[in-house]
C-alpha cells in the first residue's frame, strides 16, 4: 500500500463544563462531545526521502512542526522506527480556530492514517496515550463517537449516538485563541453550570428535548463578552427555528440544533442574509 485517504471529522460540544484549574496550568473539563459531518480530507503517501511533507489548500497553516498534522506524524514515524518518508496533502474544510478541533481531527486522522498505511498495527489504546502527547482533544477526535470527556479531555467514556436532527454550524468572521479564553475564565465563580450528567441519560434514552435543553457552555462567559457577534448568532438561530444554540468550544463557532436537517437547511438561508457568519454549514451528527 502507498497511497491512503482519511476524512478528519470535526467535533462540537454538546455540553461543556469546567470543574477547576489544575496546580500543572491545565483545567479539568466534564463535556459531552459529538462529532459532526464537516471533515477534512487528507490524502498520506510514502515517499523516498525521510521527511514529512504537507501540502494544504490554506496558505495559513504552517507546514513545519507547529502543525499537529507533522507532531502526529514524526510521532507515529518514530514509534514505528520508519525508514520511510511522508507526504500528507491536506484538504482543509472545518473552519480554522473555531472550536471545532480542526487541527486535533487532523492529527488524529494522521495516527489512524499512517498507522494503516505504515501497517504498524498499533493498538486503539496505545493510539489514544499517544494522542494526548499531541493535544487533550486529539484522543477523542481518533474515538469518532459520542462521548463524555474528562480529565483535560482524555478520559474519554463512550456513549451511545444521539437521535437524528438537523445541525446549522456558522463562524463568524473571527479568531478566537483557546489560550486567552481559559486565562480569563473564572472556573472557581462560575454562577452555573452545565447538568453533563443529565444530558448524558437523555442521550442514553434517545431523548432529544432533553439534550438540547441541558445545552451549555461555560467558555461563552470569556468568549461572547469579547465577542458578542457570537450572542448575536445564536439569538439568530434561534430565532430561525433553533430547538436551542451554543458556542462550541472556545469558539467562535456557534452550532443550532433543528428538529430535522430541512429546517437547519430554511434556517440556512436565513443566517446567510444576515451577515453575521464568514462559513455555515448544514451537518448532521457523526459516529463511526
Amino acid at each position: 500500500m502507498q497511497e491512503i485517504k482519511r476524512r478528519a471529522y470535526g467535533k462540537i460540544n454538546l455540553g461543556l463544563d469546567v470543574l477547576r484549574k489544575r496546580p500543572d496550568g491545565y483545567h479539568d473539563v466534564k463535556m459531552i462531545m459529538q462529532m459532526v459531518s464537516v471533515y477534512d480530507e487528507l490524502t498520506f503517501r510514502k515517499i523516498l526521502d525521510k521527511e514529512i511533507r504537507i501540502v494544504t489548500n490554506k496558505e495559513e497553516l504552517p507546514f513545519n512542526e507547529d502543525n499537529l498534522i507533522y507532531k502526529a506524524a514524526k510521532l507515529m514515524m518514530e514509534r514505528l522506527n520508519s525508514e520511510e518518508g511522508i507526504s500528507v496533502v491536506l484538504k482543509k474544510n472545518i473552519p480554522i480556530a473555531a472550536g471545532m478541533a480542526g487541527g486535533s481531527t487532523d492529527a488524529a486522522a494522521t495516527l489512524l492514517g499512517l498507522n494503516e498505511l505504515l501497517e504498524g498495527n498499533i493498538p486503539m489504546e496505545e493510539l489514544l496515550s499517544m494522542g494526548v502527547k499531541i493535544g487533550a482533544d486529539v484522543p477523542y477526535c481518533i474515538l469518532q463517537k459520542t462521548a463524555l470527556s474528562e480529565g483535560i479531555g482524555e478520559v474519554l467514556t463512550p456513549l451511545p449516538a444521539p437521535p437524528a436532527c438537523g445541525l446549522l454550524i456558522g463562524k463568524p468572521d473571527i479568531h478566537v485563541s483557546t489560550k486567552y479564553v481559559y486565562e480569563n475564565l473564572q472556573a472557581d465563580t462560575l454562577k452555573s453550570h452545565p447538568d453533563i450528567d443529565g444530558m448524558r441519560q437523555a442521550i442514553e434514552e434517545q431523548d432529544l428535548e432533553g439534550i438540547t435543553s441541558r445545552m451549555e457552555n461555560v467558555l461563552e462567559t470569556v468568549t461572547i463578552q469579547k465577542y458578542p457577534v457570537i450572542g448575536e448568532i445564536k439569538e439568530a438561530m434561534l430565532k430561525a427555528g433553533a430547538i436551542n444554540a451554543h458556542m462550541s468550544g472556545s469558539g467562535p463557532t456557534v452550532f443550532g440544533v433543528f428538529a430535522s436537517r430541512e429546517r437547519a437547511e430554511k434556517a440556512k438561508e436565513e443566517l446567510a442574509k444576515s451577515g453575521l457568519v464568514k462559513e455555515l454549514f448544514v451537518a448532521e451528527f457523526v459516529n463511526l
